[in-house]
């Protein structure tokens, strides 16, 4: 028999059609809707592979059930989704999908400072409903990017390329991070520092307990009355609740958000009741080629640990 692997989601034939000859794929026949738990823990019992998106959660519960796996490999560069202790203790490898997105992911998440600054998804708004009426004075103001202050936490390969185009709108960056960087015309700063300093503020730091709500009610009256806080990163690292009060009050100017501590948002949620935040769903890496590339290096890595060659790109 071949080996099985297991797609939490169904994704372009031309992302899979390299391992079909050799092994056995299987797919979740939905794109929209994640493969539920009960089904998933059925596939995964016969499973070598199995290929995961960041929405399935691989708990020990999965893990323990999983009798033939030998790898999980997950199409994202974060993995707060798998039990990397429970993979280690049964010997699976654990991979990702590191660089390829970064650019892509940049672009996303300079586009949503920009849309968030400008005020633009409530302005395209205003000409679809009718609204815009006339030019005004103050018409749909907002806050100006060039020249700006940009509060970077988080200075990974992402992050850094968010500085480069940073430094083609002349914006004067400054980064908190765990370990100080050597970087040329880019100062660090304390993250107090830093919120109380910035005119806008990006997060790109991963989701661990240590970061989990690091952005609350402190760290946001920290923050400018004129200042946007984005975050392209993971959800959970902002307190939500704090986040919603600060906006309701202005206490800060705006917010972007592509991510959120439950996705999808739900619409009973009280973000959306607020016109200074301008939200996405979770679209990072959602670029076609930057996509494609991901699924690449899954199967990639899927394919040389199930033939006993060396894998790329693992994180346990």
């Amino acid at each position: 028999m071949k080996p099985i692997i297991y797609i939490t989601r169904k994704l372009p034939d031309e992302a899979v059609k390299s391992l079909e000859d050799t092994y056995e794929v299987r797919m979740w026949q939905e794109e929209e809707q994640p493969v539920p738990r009960e089904v998933l823990l059925e596939e995964a019992k016969s499973a070598s592979a199995l290929w995961t998106m960041l929405s399935d959660q691989i708990d020990s519960e999965l893990i323990e059930t999983a009798e033939n796996l030998k790898i999980i490999s997950n199409l994202a560069v974060g993995y707060n989704n798998i039990d990397l202790d429970a993979a280690r203790k049964h010997k699976i490898a654990v991979t990702n999908t590191p660089e390829v997105l970064t650019q892509t992911t940049a672009d996303l998440a300079f586009a949503l400072l920009l849309a968030t600054a400008r005020r633009l998804v409530q302005a395209e708004k205003t000409v679809r409903s009718g609204e815009w009426k006339s030019w005004t004075p103050m018409g749909m103001t907002g806050q100006d990017v060039y020249g700006a202050t940009l509060g970077i936490i988080g200075m990974g390969r992402i992050g850094e390329a968010v500085c480069r185009r940073a430094q083609g709108f002349d914006m004067n960056v400054i980064y908190h991070n765990r370990t100080r960087r050597s970087l040329e015309d880019v100062n660090y700063a304390e993250l107090d520092d830093l919120l109380a300093q910035s005119d806008f503020v990006m997060i790109f730091t991963p989701l661990t307990e240590e970061t989990r709500g690091m952005i609350g009610k402190r760290e946001l009256g920290l923050m400018k009355n004129t200042a946007c806080l984005i975050n392209a990163s993971r959800g959970g690292i902002v307190d939500e609740e704090a986040l919603y009060e600060a906006l309701k009050t202005n206490q800060i100017w705006a917010a972007g958000l592509d991510v959120f501590e439950q996705e999808p948002l739900p619409l009973d949620n009280k973000l959306l009741e607020l016109e200074n935040l301008t939200v996405l769903p979770h679209i990072g890496s959602a670029g076609i080629r930057t996509r494609l590339e991901m699924m690449k290096l899954n199967a990639e890595a899927i394919s040389a640990c199930l033939s006993g060659k060396p894998v790329k790109n693992r994180v346990c």
